[in-house]
């Protein structure tokens, strides 16, 4: 979206598709702990939360599953004119969220030589919670290759 001024804002998405036929179990296994941490890393972005405590409602759900070596990156980044900028939601940062923060998150596995998923939505801090801007489906898309 452009304003007068020329200027646009940015935004981000990643699904995840497989293909040749149906994911062996520990993929799907490993798909289904990066949803719950996505989703549940979502829902702890709330006004006046530390940057840092969303990236650890993801890593932690990924580490209790046992993959928390598998996750090697930030959780997520401010969203804007720029495609990535401040807030960044990783460990140590404690800025708090508010409200008009866009941002992602997008935590990943990465099994080398093997697969690797992540799931990414830009949400905003809202005095009435965490809103979604994605609204595509999170599934697995396998397709027949």
């Amino acid at each position: 979206m452009a304003g007068d001024d020329g200027v646009g804002y940015c935004s981000d998405i990643t699904r995840c598709v497989w293909t040749g036929g149906a994911p062996p179990a520990e993929a799907a296994e490993v798909y289904a702990v990066l949803h719950e941490a996505q989703r549940a890393a979502c829902a702890a972005a709330t006004v006046g939360t530390p940057c840092e405590a969303v990236d650890a409602e993801a890593r932690s759900r990924i580490a209790a599953a046992g993959w928390g070596e598998r996750f090697i990156h930030r959780t997520g980044h401010g969203i804007g004119i720029e495609e990535h900028e401040d807030p960044y939601v990783v460990a140590g940062n404690t800025t708090p969220l508010e409200p008009g923060h866009a941002f992602s998150v997008e935590p990943g596995i990465y099994v080398q030589g093997e697969f690797g998923f992540r799931l990414e939505d830009i949400v905003v801090a809202t005095a009435d919670g965490p809103e979604e801007l994605n609204r595509a489906d999170h599934a697995l898309v396998v397709v027949d290759a």
